[in-house]
């Protein structure tokens, strides 16, 4: 298999170089590129191609919320995950609007992070457990739509689908989703196909926020 390619956003030079240390220790996980701002974030994808972007959030010239945003109007395939030391909600949100697939603090393992980038450059989408928390929060603050999400949804989800749906937004893997709700792993891999294709979406965090929109993440 041909090693994932990583392009590193951030404005510090000894995080950069920190980052690389840790991912190069992977045998399958390369450094394409680096960059210290947004706007050479722009620059070094167009150059390099990377497979997945490790973007940080604040910076000079370009921060990484808008890089993200440019990045993914340019390059529909870009594979974004923000990685930033600050625990806070409007980044969290912006950054997930912005096309992000993943959302990790700066304070995750190297496992984690290693672990994160396979995840989004297979296709998948992550957002770390104390952010899951935050964004189904928000979900439940947030006020329900008007109309109904029945008629919203050409075709409405099962009851079972809601079930798998609100835990997905949690970030609950396959795994999980399977055990506690006693199904196999393959069966759900099918259901959140179906799932995505219902909602009109990619993955799974765009799932999070159109079913946020429709209003179908209630209270647990």
């Amino acid at each position: 298999m041909e090693p994932i390619r990583i392009l590193i956003v951030d404005d510090q030079r000894l995080m950069r170089e920190g980052l690389r240390t840790l991912l190069e220790l992977e045998d399958d996980l390369v450094i394409a590129a680096e960059a210290e701002d947004g706007q050479a974030a722009l620059e070094q994808y167009e150059a390099s191609q990377p497979d997945v972007v490790l973007m940080d959030v604040r910076m000079p010239r370009l921060d990484g919320v808008e890089a993200t945003r440019r990045l993914r109007q340019r390059w529909s395939e870009a594979r974004v995950i923000i990685l930033t030391t600050f625990d806070d909600d409007a980044y969290v949100f912006d950054g997930l609007r912005a096309g992000a697939l993943g959302y990790l603090l700066k304070d995750v393992s190297g496992q984690e992070l290693a672990d994160a980038v396979r995840k989004v450059a297979a296709g998948g989408a992550l957002i770390g457990s104390s952010v899951a928390r935050k964004v189904l929060a928000e979900f439940s603050r947030l006020a329900e739509p008007v109309q109904p999400a029945i008629e919203r949804l050409p075709i409405p989800l099962s009851e079972r689908e809601h079930e798998i749906l609100r835990l997905l937004a949690l970030g609950a893997s396959n795994r999980q989703i399977a055990s506690q709700l006693f199904l196999a792993e393959g069966t759900v891999k099918n259901y959140i196909s179906t799932i995505l294709d219902k909602l009109g979406v990619q993955d799974r965090t765009q799932a999070a926020l159109r079913a946020r929109e429709l209003g179908l993440l209630k209270p647990g």
